[in-house]
C-alpha cells in the first residue's frame, strides 16, 4: 500500500501548491472560485479513481488488468462528460472558469497519475 500513499501525499502536495497559486496570483474576484474548486474536485477524484484501480488490476492477469485500467478509463471518461454536462446545463457555474481550470488540472493531474503507475511499475519490477 505505499504506493498509494506516495500518491496521496502527492495529490495532496500538489492540491496545496496549486490553490496557493490561484489565491496568491490571481486578483480577488477574477475568477469564480466556486467553478475552479468544482473543476478540481472532478479531476481529483478522476485521478485518484484510476490510480486505485491501476492498483487492484497490476497484480492481476493481463485481461483483467485490460478491463479495469482501459475500460475504467473509458467510463471515468463518459462519467466526466456526463458530469460537464450537467454542470454546463444546469448553470452552476462560470463556464469558461470551469473549462479553463478543469482543462488545466485534468492536464497537471494526469501527468501525476502517470507517474504514480511508472513508479508503482518500477516497483514491480525491482521486487520481482
Amino acid at each position: 500500500m505505499k504506493p498509494l500513499f506516495d500518491f496521496l501525499v502527492k495529490l495532496c502536495i500538489l492540491s496545496v501548491a496549486l490553490w496557493m497559486v490561484i489565491y496568491t496570483g490571481l486578483e480577488p474576484g477574477s475568477v469564480d472560485i466556486h467553478s475552479v474548486f468544482l473543476a478540481w474536485i472532478m479531476v481529483v477524484a478522476n485521478a485518484l479513481i484510476g490510480y486505485v484501480l491501476f492498483e487492484y488490476a497490476v497484480d492481476k492477469e493481463s485481461a483483467v488488468f485490460t478491463k479495469f485500467v482501459f475500460g475504467g478509463l473509458a467510463v471515468r471518461m463518459l462519467l466526466l462528460m456526463l458530469l460537464i454536462a450537467v454542470v454546463i446545463v444546469r448553470s452552476m457555474v462560470v463556464v469558461n472558469d470551469f473549462v479553463l481550470s478543469f482543462f488545466a488540472f485534468y492536464c497537471i493531474y494526469v501527468i501525476v497519475e502517470i507517474l504514480g503507475y511508472q513508479k508503482k511499475n518500477k516497483q514491480k519490477k525491482n521486487t520481482a
